[in-house]
């Protein structure tokens, strides 16, 4: 796992397979749907977004009725305010490094 996340931290990014991973069990957000907003403090959003990506989620850019979880930095801007009009769960940086196995 810890060489998997320094390739990401580097810029290393290689595509997914589509459908079930290897192994026969499906990945761990597979159809999850992500918005990031505001600033991170311990990785770049697109950090965030690659490894989202990397256990089968799908980062959007906008909050919407599909939208699963919003992960807010500080000073989120307009996103925070629709994800709560539509009910969807907030995710401080905490809440995301433990969903990605980081702490």
């Amino acid at each position: 796992r810890e060489v998997i996340e320094a390739l990401l931290a580097a810029g290393v990014y290689w595509p997914r397979p589509q459908g079930v991973p290897q192994g026969g069990q499906a990945a761990p957000l597979e159809g999850r749907v992500f918005v990031l907003t505001g600033t991170l403090e311990t990785m770049t959003r697109d950090e965030a977004r690659r490894a989202l990506e990397a256990l089968g989620a799908r980062v959007t850019g906008s909050v919407s009725a599909r939208t699963d979880y919003l992960v807010c930095g500080r000073d989120p801007g307009g996103k925070l305010a629709r994800a709560e009009s539509l009910g969807v769960e907030i995710l401080d940086e905490e809440g995301l490094r433990a969903m990605l196995g980081a702490g």
